[in-house]
């Protein structure tokens, strides 16, 4: 049996040096349940000790990138620890050493925005759009988004997309520098491959150390706000006021939008 034998994710390696990570739960726009997060904590610990990977690309199955945390599952589920929750996965993505690409075909929402803004070369299609909805459902945007949104487009602009859960766009996205480039004449996913095969045949210690010496920045953003945050996100994810704060908010925020 491979070691990278998922239920939820297919990993396929090429000669070339590159392994493709596909998120697939695509009837649910690969949203996340429990035991698919603990499959993402693992393929990244497993890549980073693979001799043979010298760039990754991730990406999701059918029309979306996910669509974030199953609700329904996790609903269900035995809550993590509060220091637990993303913990693992985000340090587990930074601790990579070689570069990760994400190819976004489709919706980047919650923690599946998140995945995709931890990489390193963020692709996207046209239709791609990206949100941090953690307050549509009452809670904290406890797994990496306090910390990427504010480092990539500014606390001012990152404050509001994370208050309202409102969506932004891949074009807009591109233009703010939040991403690399929206793809509209090709697959993304064929390009994303094609940049990762080309870091992958490059200098691999030049590229290794310089990845590691800008992610220093984000290591430090991590060990501020992280634990925090996701400690805070456990907290309001069992208060019994979410439910009807969340309908009411939807409704205000409709009529705001509507304005």
């Amino acid at each position: 049996m491979s070691k990278y034998d998922y239920k939820y994710l297919i990993v396929e390696k090429r000669a070339t040096g590159v392994a493709i990570v596909t998120m697939n739960r695509p009837e649910i726009l690969n949203a996340i349940n429990w035991d698919m997060h603990e499959e993402l904590e693992d393929v990244f610990v497993k890549l980073d000790h693979d001799k043979a990977v010298n760039a990754i690309v991730l990406t999701g199955a059918g029309r979306g990138f996910c669509s974030g945390g199953d609700q329904k599952s996790l609903d269900k589920g035995v809550l993590p620890s509060p220091t637990r929750s993303g913990r693992h996965l985000i340090r587990n993505m930074l601790e990579v050493e070689v570069p990760i690409v994400a190819a976004v075909n489709g919706v980047a929402v919650g923690l599946g925005a998140t995945l995709a803004l931890f990489c390193d070369v963020i692709y996207a299609s046209p239709n791609a759009r990206f949100a941090d909805t953690h307050v549509n459902a009452g809670v904290v945007a406890g797994d990496g988004g306090a910390i990427m949104w504010p480092l990539l487009m500014g606390p001012v602009r990152a404050k509001h997309y994370l208050m309202t859960g409102e969506f932004i766009s891949a074009e807009k996205a591109a233009a703010i520098g939040m991403i690399n480039e929206v793809i509209a004449d090709k697959n993304v996913l064929d390009v994303a491959i094609e940049y990762a095969e080309m870091l992958a045949s490059g200098p691999k210690e030049s590229i290794v150390w310089t990845k590691y010496s800008v992610n220093k920045i984000i290591k430090q953003y991590t060990h501020l706000l992280l634990d925090t945050s996701a400690a805070l996100e456990m907290l309001t994810f069992a208060s019994p006021e979410r439910a009807e704060a969340v309908a009411a908010f939807a409704a205000k925020r409709k009529r705001f939008a509507e304005r």
